[in-house]
């Protein structure tokens, strides 16, 4: 049975860089893949999977309205496809992780999404949620905080450097904006003391 698979971290673990090993290890053994990224994440260029060690790959850009189970099925039909690859899988809505399961269960592809968990106030986005909830394989990649421990959480900052607290979930960016810290040092950072929280 084709599985659906999150493969899950906060920045700078090298979730788009282990998504295009795994397409070149498929594309190798002569099989087809199907790519995706966020049409709105254009830190690169649009409808492009790169990673902060240089690879890079096209991929079929995902719009909010993007029926991928229908595309998937339709580029299926003419030549069959092996494995489709997602990256920033956060920013899927529930209804497009839905689909990619349904990709699994009723056309057998596998499909491996790969993004964050959680935001820079640590909440969990909307695909990231619903991968969580429903994919077959969760898998934790591993980045680390400056302190040497498991980096788990991701410091939205300004441009001189300090903590950003509130504003849009969504705001792409790379190292110049985000941070990947240990628990501990997110809640310093963010001045977060005794278990409180954010509202």
């Amino acid at each position: 049975m084709a599985k659906l698979y999150f493969y899950y971290a906060a920045m700078n673990a090298g979730k788009s860089t282990t998504l295009l090993q795994a397409d070149f290890n498929y594309r190798e053994r002569g099989q087809r893949t199907m790519l995706f990224t966020a049409a709105f994440d254009d830190r690169f260029r649009t409808g492009a999977i790169t990673s902060r060690i240089g690879l890079e790959r096209d991929a079929n850009p995902i719009e909010p309205n993007t029926d991928l189970f229908a595309t998937i099925a339709a580029a299926h039909a003419k030549e069959p496809v092996d494995c489709v690859l997602v990256d920033e899988a956060q920013w899927l809505s529930r209804v497009q992780a839905f689909q990619l399961a349904a990709v699994c269960d009723e056309l057998g592809i596998p499909v491996l999404t790969y993004g964050l968990r959680s935001d820079f106030q640590a909440k969990l986005f909307e695909g990231s949620a619903a991968l969580l909830a429903i994919a077959d394989t969760l898998v934790e990649l591993k980045a680390i905080c400056a302190c040497g421990r498991k980096a788990t959480m991701n410091l939205r900052v300004d441009s001189a450097g300090h903590a950003v607290k509130e504003g849009a979930q969504i705001e792409v960016g790379g190292n110049e904006r985000y941070i990947a810290l240990c628990r501990r040092h997110y809640a310093e950072a963010m001045d977060l003391k005794h278990g409180a929280a954010m509202a």
